[in-house]
């Protein structure tokens, strides 16, 4: 057995007792909006009867197979899965077919493949709000010729693609150029969208405003704003939310969030796969809105938000 399986065996010993009914394969799992998608996921299977496990690929195609190998070892009777990528998935979904353990996804997205229900969020909707929140901003300091960059999640992925693609739209539609910048996170941490976020200030000194397409890593891109002194001059606003959200809309280090709902991604994608495993037919495609917070409505929010984002 590889170092891998063998890690990977140590998590499912700690995980449960027994053989899991319901296995969660997460992406990430050290990302606080995969393991709201595990909380999800396990209140659906706790409700009805479900063993639950959890398994990390750890952002690597290997890892995850290896975790569907070890799902299909321990005869699970259902797989929900947030793939590394889209690409990586379709080995993922052929494997389980193969063993015939149905799959329902859980955000990302698959290039082909068989599946039981795919749930993801109105990514390009979201982002297309969060961009016109963007520009109405800039529009009202009379920024109107800013220029503005983003840092995306994998654009491999579906929902990367329909989040870049949605805020770019909004931008254009309200009288913005095309991005000035772009960068690709590949390790997803705050360290490192630091490091994009200081190349691009230094690059792009009349820059005005940033994405972020997802949580942890808008530490990183604060950190260099306020290093630079441009915490007035350049504006910033992300995807997906932290617990301190509302703080930070309040101070205005964020002009806006757009807060995926990965507790209701998680139990959508369970409730999909159950409905499955007891003779019904489940939606293929399951959406899920995003809340888009600004410092004007995230105390409306937050009852909602504090367990549908955040999972408590």
């Amino acid at each position: 057995m590889s170092a891998a399986a063998v890690a990977i065996a140590m998590v499912w010993t700690s995980a449960c007792a027994g053989a899991a009914d319901i296995v969660y394969i997460t992406a990430k799992a050290d990302l606080p909006f995969w393991g709201t998608v595990g909380k999800g996921v396990k209140s659906v299977a706790d409700a009805n009867g479900f063993s639950f496990a959890e398994l990390d690929s750890k952002l690597n195609a290997d890892t995850q197979l290896e975790n569907v190998r070890q799902a299909i070892e321990r005869k699970a009777a259902g797989i929900v899965i947030s793939p590394t990528n889209s690409q990586s998935a379709e080995d993922a979904l052929a494997l389980a077919k193969k063993a015939n353990i149905p799959v329902a996804i859980a955000d990302i997205g698959t290039n082909g493949g068989d599946y039981v229900s795919f749930v993801k969020s109105d990514n390009y909707r979201g982002a297309y709000d969060v961009g016109a929140e963007l520009a109405a901003a800039m529009q009202a300091r009379h920024w109107g010729g800013g220029g503005y960059g983003m840092i995306t999640i994998e654009l491999s992925r579906k929902n990367g693609q329909d989040r870049s693609n949605g805020f770019r739209d909004a931008m254009s539609d309200a009288g913005f150029p095309p991005e000035v910048a772009l960068k690709q996170m590949k390790d997803y941490s705050a360290e490192e969208t630091y490091r994009y976020s200081r190349e691009i200030l230094a690059s792009h000194p009349k820059i005005r405003g940033f994405f972020i397409e997802t949580d942890q890593p808008v530490d990183g891109a604060m950190r260099a704003i306020r290093e630079a002194g441009k915490r007035k001059q350049v504006l910033l606003v992300s995807f997906d939310a932290m617990p301190e959200v509302a703080r930070l809309l309040k101070n205005e280090d964020l002009v806006a969030v757009g807060m995926q709902q990965p507790f209701l991604m998680g139990s959508a994608a369970a409730d999909a796969l159950v409905s499955y495993l007891r003779g019904r037919k489940p939606a293929r495609e399951i959406l899920v809105p995003i809340l888009v917070a600004t410092k004007h409505n995230v105390d409306q929010l937050m009852p909602v938000a504090s367990k549908t984002v955040f999972g408590k």
